[in-house]
């Protein structure tokens, strides 16, 4: 299998890093490498800055404004994007809703929304999860029933990232109680300012408001709404899982996160020298670039293998990936607390107004955050269990 990059790509690489770096803000690239919460102005103004350059939707249909880029193109736009500290495009809006309304909306769905989209003149949720519904996302119980031209939908959604800046939310709801449960659920789109609407932060562990809790009360949907055709919504979640697994390894942020850490290492202490000359710190850092070079291996052949598939179906070895970049990713944000040692203790975040300067350097601000919130990606995108169980299917053949 040929690993190697041709001269063509090599060139694409050169153009993505340059791009990244001098077109997207350092103080928007230096909040992601710290681990510092964005606010919406910053991720609206990188994500519009590669939708003018038609990079925020490379993956779209080319008459929707994709790219139609090669899997090695589009791994080399990921990396360098990753590396250079550089926002991705907003999931909800390119990853998630965009393909599975380029996919299987109508001609007039497809006007309405993704220009839009992929501008983020509308900013979109994801409403899948329900409490009690989360691995098990089709014990769904959110309703939609059909009256007329219009549906009627009640329920509630749970760890709705980013509802709070959020114009519309994409929704799978019950449409056939009658139906195997899978069979039953419709995907429909619902305007956030809609009467009966409510949002709820949920405060997470790290102190941050990143999840909300969204309820439904008699909510009128209009009928054109639906995506697709009723009771297929379950197909269409498949779809957009695929979608959403795309880079979920991240190695371009793990090779960034590696570089600061030396960085930061290598700084004197107050008495105690340097972090990095101490041999127990170099093993666990030895240790994690070793299995990081391993993950960047698997993911290239993955690249590689991708040329000669079928476009647009999912690698069951992008669960691997999942996995490992996953615990490569957790790892990490253990290495920063390290380095940051006791100035880790007294929280303090940098977006809360506060006129008081950190306690501790300012590359101790994000640290605890970042070790807390990365308690999730073993979770999100599918549960490394739930990975683990497709490795075993799909792979193994057990």
């Amino acid at each position: 299998m040929d690993l190697t990059f041709t001269e063509e790509e090599r060139a694409f690489r050169a153009e993505a890093r340059r791009f990244f770096r001098s077109e997207v803000p350092e103080s928007i690239r230096r909040k992601v490498t710290e681990g510092i919460d964005l606010t919406k102005e910053d991720i609206v103004t990188s994500h519009r800055i590669l939708n003018a350059r038609g990079w925020a939707t490379p993956n779209w249909p080319v008459e929707w404004g994709g790219q139609n880029w090669s899997p090695v193109q589009l791994y080399l736009y990921q990396d360098e994007m990753q590396q250079a500290g550089v926002p991705g495009p907003l999931a909800f809006n390119v990853s998630m809703v965009g393909p599975v309304i380029a996919q299987f909306g109508n001609e007039a769905t497809k006007r309405r929304f993704l220009a839009r989209a992929a501008n983020l003149d509308d900013w979109w949720c994801q409403g899948f999860s329900e409490p009690g519904s989360g691995s098990d996302l089709a014990s769904l119980r959110t309703t939609a029933k059909r009256v007329g031209d219009k549906y009627i939908v009640n329920g509630q959604k749970t760890w709705t990232t980013l509802a709070q800046h959020a114009d519309w939310i994409f929704c799978l709801v019950r449409t056939d109680p009658a139906a195997k449960k899978q069979e039953g659920i419709s995907f429909i789109l619902i305007d956030m300012t809609t009467k009966g609407i409510t949002r709820r932060p949920i405060q997470t562990i790290d102190g941050g408001h990143e999840v909300n809790e969204v309820f439904f009360d008699e909510v009128e949907v209009p009928a054109e709404n639906l995506v697709g055709e009723e009771n297929k919504g379950w197909d269409y979640a498949k779809f957009l899982l695929g979608h959403e697994r795309t880079s979920i390894a991240r190695v371009g942020q793990s090779k960034a996160q590696v570089a600061r850490i030396k960085r930061l290492a290598s700084l004197e202490r107050a008495g105690e020298g340097r972090l990095i000359d101490d041999l127990r710190f170099q093993e666990k850092l030895a240790a994690v670039e070793v299995e990081l070079k391993a993950l960047e291996m698997t993911q290239l052949r993955v690249v590689a293998a991708a040329r000669h598939q079928v476009k647009g179906k999912p690698d069951p070895a992008s669960s691997i990936l999942k996995i490992k970049g996953s615990d490569i990713q957790q790892v990490l944000t253990e290495l920063v607390m390290d380095v940051v040692g006791p100035y880790v203790l007294p929280y303090q975040s940098p977006e809360d107004g506060s006129n008081e300067p950190p306690v501790g350097p300012d590359y101790a601000v994000g640290a605890a955050p970042s070790y807390f919130n990365d308690r999730k990606v073993s979770i999100y995108g599918g549960s490394n269990e739930i990975q683990r169980n497709i490795i075993a299917k799909a792979i193994l053949g057990l």
